[in-house]
Order: C-alpha cells, then structure tokens, then sequence
C-alpha cells in the first residue's frame, strides 16, 4: 500500500482545489441552461392557456418557441464546451485527490495495524511488485499533455450530445387531447415526470455495448480495475485488514457515524399538543388553587389521567407497532405529562429560566461547604418538643462533614421568661443562655456538637401558650449562609410573618409539622369556627413559605408538599437506660419495682380528658390501681381538683425529666393522649424498656410495631392493656428497635424524606429519563410553573396582610410584633428596625 501512495502523490493541493472549482463553475452553467428552456415550456404553456383556438395551432406555436429557445441554448453550450476543454486538467487533479486522501488514510491507520497484518503473505507482496509497472504507467500517461486532448475527444457536443424532444412534445399532445386544449402543467408534473435523460438524451459512445465499453478504456486503467477486483476476491485480504478492524481509528468513526444517525433520529419534528393535554396540563397546575378551593387532589389526578388517556393510548399503539417494549402505563401520568410539555419546548429550542417571584441572587452552593439553618419556635429551658427535638436534630445534622449548622432559637425578655421557663431560671444575655443550652445537651449525646446557636426576637402569647415570632426572622440568617431552611412548625413561625419570603431567600426549605393546632383548638369555645379558619391559614403559609414538608403522623392536617415520616430519635440516655434494664433481667434481678405513671404537661389537651374520663368510667374494674401523674402547667389546679372530685387514685407530683431516676422503676407508661402528633415520651419509655399503653391513633402508628406498645380502641381494651402490662415482664429491645428509636436513624429518615441528600449531594431533580425516545428530557424547558406562580401570589398576599397592624390584631397576633422593640434590640444588639419596610420581593 506505501508504493501504491508514492505513484499517485503528484500536483499540489492548491492546484487541485482551483481546478475542481473550475470544473464545477462550468457544470452550473449547465444547470442554468437547462432551466432556461424549462422556462420556455412554462410560457409556452401559459399562452395555450390563453389560447382557445384549435389544438394543432396551439401546438405549433408551442414547437416554434422551443426550437427558437433551443438554437440559443445550443449556441451558448458551444461556448461552454470550449471552456470545458480549457479546463480539461481538472480530471487529474481529481485523481490527484484520491491520492491525497488515500495517503491520509494509511498515515493514520499505519499505527493501528498488528503483526499479522503488516507481515502479508508473500502472495500479495508478488501482487504488489506486479501492479508496480502499471502504476507507474498510468501516472506517466494522466500527467502527460495529451491526457486532456484524449478526454475532449469524447466530448465534442456536435458528434455526442443529442437532444430528444419528443417526450416534451407527446406530454403537452397528451395534456392538450385530455383538457380541451387547455394545458395544465400541474397535471404534467404529476402524470407526466420527465426525466434527465428523456429530456437531453442519451450521451452516446460511438461503440456501445459492455464489451465495447471495456475495449474503449484505455489500457491502464482497465488493468488498474481487473487487478483491484482481483484483489478484493483473494481471501487474504481479509488477514491484511484483520488488525484494522478492530483498531481505535475504526472504532472512531463508527462511533461518529451512530452519533450521526442517532442526531438524525432525534431530530424529528415532535408532534404538537393537543387540546385535551393543554387542559390536563392546566387543571394540573391548576391544584393549589383548586385545592383551596376545597376540590381534592384525588380528583384533579383523575381528570388529568381522563385527559391524557388518549395520547396514553396513541403512544402504547404506536410503540407495539414499531416492536417496542412499552413501559408507559406503568408511568406516573404526571411525570409523563411533564416529560410531553418539555419535549414540545425543546424542540422548539425554548428555555424557561424564571418567574415572576423567583429570586436569582441566591446562596451558591458551589463556592464551599453547604450551610443547614434550623429555626424553631422553642427553647431550653422549656422542656417542650420544639425546644429538645430540634436540638437533637442539630447536633446530629452537624456530626457530617458536607454541612454547616445554624440553630435559631426565639429570646424572650426578662418579664416573658419567667412565665415560660420552670422554676424561675432566666438568663440575662443570650451568651448564658447558649451556655446553658450547650451543657444540657452535650451531657445527653456525649460528645461535643460543632454547631453555631443563634437567636431572634420573640413574645410569648398567653392565650395561644406559645412564642410568636417579632419581625422577620429570616434576617437573623446572613446572605451568604442561606442556602438550607428547615422550619420547626413552619405554620407556627409564619402565621405572622412578615419579612422576606424563605423561598426566595433559601435554595431549600423543609417544614417539620410537630403540632395539631386543629385538635388544640377544637376544645376552644367556637372551636369548629377557629380550626376552619387555622386549617386554611396553615395551607396558605406551608404553601407559601415551604417547598417540601414533613408530617410527624397522620394526626396532623393534610398540608400542601407533605409526607408522612418521623423524623424524630429519642435520647441516647434513654437507650442507655434500657440497656441497663436488660442486663439486670439477665442478671435475674427485679428491673422495676413501680407500677404506672403519667407524664406530661398538665393541660386538658395533653391527655389529662381522656385519661380522668376513662378512670371515672372504670373505677370499680381497676381495684387497687393507683397511678403516679407527674406534670406541671397552666390547667394544673383544675385538673387536681377535678381527679379529688371524683375521687380518683391519682398522685399528682411536679414535673422533671423522663430521664429522672426516681422514673427508672416504673414498668407501664400510660398515655391516652389523641392530641399529640409523635408523644416524646412514648418513645422514651419504649427505649427504657418499658410497656406503654396507647390508643389506637394514627398519632401512635410508628409505635405499634414495637412488642411493648400495647394499643387499645375502646375503654374496656383500655382496662385489658394495663392489667395484661401489670401481670407480664416486657420484652427487652432487639438491636433494631433500638437503632429505629435512636437519632442516627432519624436523622438519614430525615435526609432521605426531605430530599436533603439531592441537595446536599448536587443532584438535580429537573431531569426525567423518557422512555419513549430513550433520551433525557429537562423540565427546565419547561413552561413556567402555574404552582409556583400561586405560591408566589399567595406569600405577596401574606406580606401585604400581615404588614397592617390592624389586621394582625384581629387575627390574635401580639401588638407590635411585627417588628421588634427596644428591649430586644438592647439584648440582642440590633439596630433599632426601620419605619418602613422594603416592599416584598423587589
């Protein structure tokens, strides 16, 4: 193969590509000719249309044109035909070409070749110094002058070129006999296609035939072609190519040439939407309002489902046809109605990059660590869930190294801590009040957790029990570390807020839902009126403020964005404690030398109903019984009073830590609580080992599969559960209950249920795999969210309301909450708040 590229290396690069463009140039006059007597049958044809006389008169007239129009087209090609024969040099360097391109090829495929086939059997290597002499031969001759005088031989335009008019001639006969003389050359086209060669005829050879045809060529190069074929016949042909096909340069271009067709492929017009997916598509986006509205989701997926049945169905038709596996019935019909809208917008090459509500100057993840704020609307010393709860949740977010920790927690004045917090401990500065924190915790983990405590403005409301929230609280969070949100009770932190949307100011915000406002305030006088209005508030502010939310339990309202998981551990002192249980009962040692007991803090809403209703009915079937109540809180006197009134076995003691040692000898919890999302202290008496008698609840639900959770539905189960408690030993804890109770395991529900690890681990969720095309679909093209768009008007009508102090009023808002005082800006160091807010978003 090298001795075959040496003899065809002769002219120069430049030189060729002028000549070939020559050639060409000539061609396109060619073309232009041709088109000029196509332009004289159409105005031929014109005029026999305005022409009613008779058919033979029409088709004379029509000759004498063409053969007008054919002297000129004839004399121009002359002049063609003798530029041609100035250009005749261009046929080498054509040939000069391929041997450009052939050196090329064997230069980079010279590496590619094995052993094998660079060592050629000897048979080819004869071939090869046979072919040598005629190589030479047919260089010498095509590079000689006479080669071009030989070619034009060929090609005098007066002996060789003929021109056939008659399939012209019997078209407009045909056309003309058929219409009444009217020619019609649409009609021609369609019926009638003349050719190329009809039209110019045939380029005729003086000698025809194959043989004479063989014989006319000359003498190199018919040797040339007979030695190829022979060539290609010999079987060791395949053992000189052996090495190349499997070699990287082939692999290349076969790659190259399945990207080509695939690009083919995937460029195919995609089909418009129809009418019925433009409608599923807007009732779909259509859900939060509807939803407001009071219509159900379950609803709306029916009818989208109703809607996309049809092109559900032209799609599984069209994939059996084609041979294809379909998958798409088992496809969420939403996720198919996404992937339908992106494709159209692909293919129309539009890209959605925002909305009316988006804010781009966001934190960006990319620049160092990521950075999880967690605000709560509690604190130590309170010992409630959203003080200890997320604590926990904190400390153990902080444990991974991909995350940094903010904890926020509401500062009370000197005059609101001493209602909240027990047995009259205040703190002066908010220095000594982390302290505090820091020490309770780290005494309970056993380690130290590297996580930053930070603190907001907040007024404790006496007739909601609870902490509201002064001013924006999303400012206590700098620019730069807000990328992660996670709201403890997200409707309790915005019922009143008023300052930037966490939406817009964070990458990702979770709700955590720890409370059941609904069930608290349905015991309220005008109960039902207030939990209709609550429950719809509670919508409107997870909606607005959340893009995903955690539900601890069914008890809980159905909020917009949620799912149910409990995201909640219990303390390791509390497992430890049950491991100590366990190895006393090994040991055949008396591990609980108590009965039952109560613990909760003592307000009608807590259990305390419930439990003094069941009492009272079943008095006389628990003979002897005698239970321990420890708690303290607001409805304490009452509660008291009312157990001495009906001459109950109770013992009221003050409230302490479930992980007190005067609590370790107590073998049954009871807790009939149904208002409770996930009670703490069920967990906690579980992870001790202890029995917990609990109603059948979907509060209770987590707890079931635990041997020591004893359920009941009705009061006489109730009765049957403790003395079953009473008479028996519980079973101690197997190493996965135990791993379920603790905060580990939390923690990775917490990661997983928020969709936390795609964040942290900059996965992106706006991607879907379609499977009809076997291509990634972006929802990114998409159409702008008519969700997200809702959402956005509901937080800028949120804004606007609960910027009127009136309103916050009437709402049961504390006066002069939206903005925090002197007080708290003397405490926490802030600059006094402006008199008048920015405007939301802009």
């Amino acid at each position: 193969m090298l001795v075959l590229s040496q003899h065809f290396l002769v002219l120069s690069q430049r030189e060729r590509e002028r000549e070939r463009i020559q050639f060409f140039q000539a061609l396109e006059i060619f073309k232009e000719r041709r088109e000029t007597l196509a332009f004289s049958g159409s105005a031929m044809g014109s005029e026999n249309r305005a022409t009613t006389s008779s058919s033979s008169s029409s088709n004379s007239s029509a000759f004498s044109f063409i053969s007008k129009g054919w002297r000129e087209v004839r004399d121009s090609a002359d002049a063609d035909i003798q530029l041609m024969r100035h250009r005749a040099n261009s046929f080498k360097n054509l040939a000069t070409s391929f041997d450009r391109e052939l050196e090329n090829f064997i230069n980079s495929a010279s590496n590619s070749f094995s052993v094998s086939a660079i060592r050629s059997p000897p048979a080819e290597i004869d071939f090869v110094k046979r072919l040598q002499p005629k190589l030479s031969e047919f260089r010498r001759a095509y590079s000689s002058p006479d080669f071009s005088k030989k070619v034009l031989e060929k090609w005098t335009p007066r002996s060789r070129l003929r021109i056939d008019l008659s399939a012209i001639r019997n078209a407009i006969v045909a056309e003309v006999e058929d219409g009444d003389g009217v020619v019609d050359f649409n009609r021609v086209r369609k019926r009638n296609v003349v050719s190329f060669r009809e039209f110019w005829g045939v380029w005729k050879s003086e000698v025809e035939g194959d043989e004479a045809a063989q014989s006319s060529d000359w003498e190199p190069i018919r040797v040339l072609k007979t030695r190829l074929r022979e060539f290609e016949k010999r079987s060791s042909s395949a053992e000189i190519f052996g090495g190349l096909k499997n070699s990287e340069f082939v692999e290349k271009l076969k790659s190259s040439l399945k990207a080509m067709c695939k690009e083919s492929q995937e460029s195919k017009e995609v089909p418009p939407l129809d009418v019925p997916e433009l409608l599923a598509y807007f009732v779909r986006q259509s859900g939060p309002f509807l939803d407001q509205l009071g219509v159900k989701k379950d609803i709306c997926d029916k009818i989208v489902e109703s809607l996309c049945s049809k092109r559900k169905n032209q799609l599984l038709r069209h994939s059996s046809s084609a041979g294809e596996s379909s998958v798409i019935g088992n496809d969420n019909i939403n996720d198919e109605l996404d992937l339908r809208i992106a494709s159209v917008l692909q293919s129309t090459g539009h890209c959605y990059e925002g909305g009316f509500w988006t804010d781009h100057a966001k934190h960006d993840p990319s620049n160092g660590k990521r950075h999880v704020a967690i605000v709560t609307t509690a604190s130590l010393p309170w010992m409630t869930g959203t003080a200890v709860n997320p604590l926990f949740r904190a400390a153990y977010l902080a444990q991974s190294a991909k995350q940094n920790v903010t904890l926020l927690v509401p500062w009370l004045c000197r005059s609101d801590q001493e209602i909240v917090y027990p047995n009259s401990l205040t703190f002066s500065s908010p220095e000594e009040q982390e302290t505090y924190i820091r020490n309770w915790l780290e005494e309970r983990i056993g380690f130290k957790a590297d996580f930053k405590i930070s603190f907001y403005p907040g007024k404790f409301s006496k007739e909601r029990r609870s902490i509201i929230p002064a001013g924006d609280t999303s400012q206590f969070i700098p620019s730069k570390d807000a990328d992660i949100a996670i709201l403890e009770e997200p409707e309790h932190l915005n019922w009143y807020h008023h300052g930037k949307r966490w939406t817009d100011k964070f990458n990702h915000v979770v709700g955590v839902v720890h409370t059941n406002y609904l069930e608290y305030i349905k015991r309220e006088k005008n109960g039902a009126i207030q939990a209709f209005l609550v429950k719809h508030i509670n919508n409107w502010v997870t909606r607005a403020y959340c893009h995903k939310v955690l539900r601890l339990s069914a008890a809980t309202q159905n909020l917009p964005k949620s799912v149910i998981c409990n995201v909640h551990g219990v303390n390791p002192k509390f497992l430890k404690i049950g491991e100590k249980v366990a190895a006393e009962r090994e040991l055949g040692q008396q591990a609980f030398s108590k009965g039952a007991y109560f613990l909760g803090k003592m307000v009608w809403a807590k259990g305390y109903r419930e439990l003094i209703d069941l009492l009272a009915k079943h008095k006389n079937d628990l003979d002897g019984f005698k239970l321990d109540v420890y708690g303290n809180g607001e409805d304490a006197h009452e509660v008291q009073s009312t157990a001495k009134r009906l001459d109950l076995n109770l013992n009221f003691l003050r409230g302490r830590d479930h992980a007190d040692d005067s609590l370790h000898g107590y073998k049954v919890f009871i807790n009939p609580s149904i208002s409770d999302v996930l009670c703490t202290a069920t967990a906690e008496a579980l992870a001790m080992g202890k029995f917990v008698v609990c109603a059948e609840h979907p509060s209770n639900e987590f707890f079931r599969s635990f041997p020591n959770c004893l359920t009941y539905t009705t009061s006489e189960d109730f009765i049957a559960r403790v003395k079953e408690a009473l008479e028996s030993e519980p079973q101690p804890l197997t190493p996965e209950e135990r791993y379920n109770l603790s905060w580990e395991a939390a923690t990775q529900r917490f990661i997983e249920y928020s969709e936390l690890n795609k964040v942290l681990n900059n996965t992106e969720d706006g991607a879907k795999f379609s499977r009809n095309n076997r291509k990634i679909v972006k929802k990114s093209v998409s159409l702008p969210s008519l969700s997200q768009i809702f959402d956005g008007g509901l937080a800028f009508a949120h804004y606007c309301l609960t910027g009127n102090e009136f309103l916050r009023i009437c709402t049961g808002a504390i006066p002069g909450t939206r903005d925090y005082d002197k007080q708290h800006c003397k405490d926490l160091n802030l600059l006094p708040p402006q008199v008048e807010n920015p405007i939301y978003g802009w």
